[in-house]
């Protein structure tokens, strides 16, 4: 049996609105359904306005959210691990409506992050135990929560045997690379990678914890940074309980990417691209898929959903997937 297992940065897939409130009584409709009065939010114990640093929260288009789900329709994978997804409530409603129904199985816990983006998985095998890592710290910083979003453990169970484990998913979303306009650009960036080098640590010793030398398990997500980068030293460097295989090496793309310049890596090798006005782009491999150990030798092939436009086709990621044999 071929297993497809994948992920994708979703770019903030918000739900329709930006505010919440409280209605003590649904008014009378029209004959055609719509409404005849308005409602008027004045008391501020009613209503809440979502918000990050002073904006509105926003997500994107419905006509972007369409061209995710068409993505994701085309590679029909058994289980995709997600980032930038507001809630639960959202992800039912992209998954019942959009995709279809294709994934019956959900899971997302609310996490850290204060702009409302959360960490799911979608899966057509059923789910085990789910486990949060949001409240994990590193040894060096032991009173400040490491993750900027979590580390999202979610077991996936055997279809031919729901009593059986298959393999354990570690999905990841790191601490951005973006620098606030406010902050000097060499000490954030330092910040950045002292908080992404810190979390890496930390999801290598939870990995090491909770699973065994030839436990199944597969750490992937969006990393914020290059497998050979000294932020994700820990992972990439073997160690007597964890041999992580770096999956994305040299992938199948489903098209060839746009022409630019400087060109995209020949190897395919990349899932975000950034151009900086007046530099060059640059492509780099921050969606990462790592296998354990036991998994390599059920490693077949490893796929990337190339985009048709330089900014990307209704996220800035290309999502990436492996197929295992079991």
């Amino acid at each position: 049996m071929d297993v497809t297992v994948g992920t994708f940065n979703l770019n903030n897939l918000f739900s329709r609105f930006n505010f919440s409130a409280e209605i003590q009584e649904v008014l009378p409709t029209g004959s055609d359904g719509q409404l005849t009065s308005s409602y008027e939010f004045k008391d501020p114990k009613q209503f809440r306005i979502r918000k990050y640093k002073g904006k509105l929260v926003k997500g994107i288009s419905p006509e972007e959210q369409e061209i995710l789900a068409r993505r994701i329709s085309g590679m029909d994978l058994d289980i995709l691990a997600v980032q930038e997804v507001e809630d639960i409530d959202t992800l039912r409603f992209f998954a019942s409506g959009s995709l279809g129904g294709t994934y019956p199985f959900l899971s997302l816990i609310e996490g850290n992050d204060p702009r409302l983006i959360d960490l799911a998985v979608l899966s057509k095998f059923p789910i085990g135990a789910v486990t949060s890592w949001q409240h994990a710290v590193h040894p060096e910083v032991p009173g400040e929560r490491v993750f900027s979003r979590d580390l999202l453990e979610v077991e996936i169970l055997d279809p031919r045997d729901p009593d059986r484990h298959l393999l354990t998913v570690f999905n990841n979303h790191l601490k951005s690379q973006f620098v606030e306009h406010t902050m000097d650009p060499v000490e954030g960036r330092i910040q950045g990678d002292f908080r992404r080098t810190k979390q890496a640590e930390t999801v290598a010793r939870i990995l090491a914890a909770r699973t065994r030398p030839d436990g199944r398990f597969v750490l992937l997500g969006d990393m914020n940074d290059t497998p050979d980068s000294p932020t994700l030293a820990a992972l990439a460097e073997p160690t007597p309980q964890l041999k992580l295989e770096q999956a994305l090496e040299h992938p199948i793309e489903t098209r060839p990417p746009k022409a630019d310049v400087p060109p995209p890596p020949p190897s395919g090798s990349w899932t975000h691209r950034f151009k900086e006005s007046g530099k060059d782009a640059q492509y780099e491999l921050f969606d990462q898929i790592w296998l354990s150990h036991s998994l390599t030798s059920r490693h077949k092939s490893s796929h990337i959903d190339r985009r048709t436009k330089h900014a990307g086709d209704g996220s800035d990621h290309d999502p990436a997937w492996v197929v295992l044999e079991f």
